[in-house]
């Protein structure tokens, strides 16, 4: 078997889904009596070693990502009736999270000193509001 690609999402998620195990069990919420025969509420269970067979840098990322190092993932989908249905949107949960493990970090923050022009208009905001609130006061007794 060969090893994913890295930038692709979902040729990781295909290599996880491969060594993942499902299962099935009884949905609650509406349904009527198929809801009390038909197990339709899907389950999709991840361990570490689902990430065997993906690079070291991946499988580090989706490690710390899907909390793989503190314990199997677990996720669970029973918003439709049918577990097929169920099985596909467990895939496409799976899928985001696996996207967002992998995407570059953002671009770091480039720190902005404010323009002294903007420094004096804050400074003037600050006094006239200052003014407005020392108005408020009752007048004192001295005068």
């Amino acid at each position: 078997m060969q090893t994913p690609n890295v930038l692709d999402p979902e040729g990781v998620v295909d290599h996880l889904l491969e060594r993942a195990t499902w299962s099935a069990s009884r949905s609650s919420g509406p349904g009527g009596q198929r809801r009390d025969k038909v197990s339709t509420q899907a389950e999709l269970s991840l361990d570490e070693s689902a990430l065997e067979g993906l690079t070291e840098p991946v499988a580090d990322r989706l490690r710390t990502a899907l909390g793989l190092d503190a314990g199997p993932l677990r996720i669970t989908s029973q918003e439709e009736r049918l577990l097929s249905r169920n099985r596909e949107i467990l895939r496409e949960r799976l899928l985001a999270r696996v996207a967002a493990a992998l995407a570059p970090p953002p671009p770091p923050r480039r720190r902005t000193r404010p323009r002294p022009a903007a420094r004096a208009e804050r400074l003037q905001e600050k006094r006239r509001k200052g003014a407005v609130k020392e108005l408020r006061k009752p007048p004192s007794d001295a005068d």
